[in-house]
């Protein structure tokens, strides 16, 4: 029997290992599963739509999505709710030592370095601040740049009412961060300079995991970063196969949680995994990387909400727009 070929281009993630090993095969379809760093992926996807499916940032999603909609004309891409990445975000906010920045309303009027001002860990960052520390978007300049290496730019082009400007090209945020050009640093990725070992940058929260864990026990919020995109003309082309690759990633998740808590032997390097995980879902419950519409709901709406009055989504945008309906509903017998 023929198989619709689908090329797929996501992260190494245990919970997506079984799609890439084969053991979970999407019915209907022969899937081409290209391990890629979730940049290079983002930005091929965003620039060039290489890929038939690809994981995505949700904030370059909903930014897509949302001038589609204010324009009135259809997203490039479209999306099931499966997650391939999740992330407690507070140990991503690092400060020089001589900032003056001991908690977070010292942020209020300081240089705050960002990769890209879109990046969804940056909008649950500034969510957050904003939300539960008294920091509004508007009370930090904001300086974007390659993290790493010089010349990053935005993927897509923003126009926020906030103060954001580029770094000079030849500069990188994590030296500047070091040499106190800039105040503080959001990103997902962990800047060089934290790790020179002299004490020059710091995490702004000493305990990123007590944060986070009293975060959660507040909100209920286990913030969501990634989506799985589909290019619209694949999905228009046949539409069977959006319901097809989410009962896969289901597949491939439900699998990957049973491995995660085999105590016959530790899978990773960590000694003490299991009473991680025990915690864990002591904590969040038992399907604590759930997918799907409703059970992550609240986390949407919080997102989206961020996202809006960021200026990063023209028009607002509820969760049940995101995602395309046939993953919305099943049949029943």
């Amino acid at each position: 029997m023929r198989r619709h070929p689908v090329t797929l281009a996501c992260g190494d993630y245990d919970r997506t290992r079984a799609l890439w090993e084969g053991s979970v095969r999407p019915d209907g379809i022969d899937l081409t599963y290209l391990r890629l760093p979730v940049e290079e992926t983002f930005f091929r996807m965003v620039r060039h739509r290489e890929f038939d499916v690809a994981e995505m940032s949700l904030s370059s999603y909903s930014a897509a999505l949302s001038r589609a909609v204010a324009a009135g004309e259809p997203s490039p891409f479209v999306a099931i709710p499966v997650f391939t990445s999740r992330m407690f975000r507070h140990g991503g906010i690092f400060v020089n030592a001589d900032s003056g920045i001991e908690q977070p309303g010292d942020l209020r009027g300081k240089r705050v370095g960002n990769a890209e001002f879109q990046l969804t860990a940056n909008v649950w960052i500034r969510g957050i601040l904003a939300d539960e520390h008294g920091v509004p978007v508007d009370s930090v300049s904001y300086l974007t740049g390659g993290q790493e290496t010089p010349g990053r730019v935005e993927k897509g082009a923003i126009d926020v009412p906030f103060d954001v400007r580029a770094i000079p090209a030849d500069r990188t945020l994590a030296e500047m961060l070091h040499t106190g050009e800039i105040d503080a640093f959001y990103g997902p990725r962990i800047p060089s300079s934290f790790y020179a070992d002299d004490g020059r940058v710091r995490r702004l929260f000493a305990d990123p995991v007590a944060a986070e864990k009293a975060y959660y026990a507040r909100t209920g919020i286990f913030p969501i970063m990634h989506v799985v995109a589909i290019r619209r003309d694949v999905y228009e082309a046949d539409r069977w196969i959006a319901q097809s690759l989410h009962q896969a990633f289901t597949r491939a998740k439900g699998l990957a949680h049973e491995a995660f808590l085999d105590s016959s032997a530790l899978r990773f390097m960590s000694p003490w995994l299991i009473q991680h995980a025990e915690a864990d879902r002591a904590l969040l419950g038992d399907d604590l990387w759930s997918y799907g519409l409703e059970p992550n709901r609240h986390v949407l709406e919080s997102f989206l909400g961020h996202h809006h009055a960021q200026g990063l989504s023209p028009k607002p945008l509820r969760p049940e727009d995101l995602f395309v309906p046939e993953t919305l509903e099943s049949f029943v017998i």
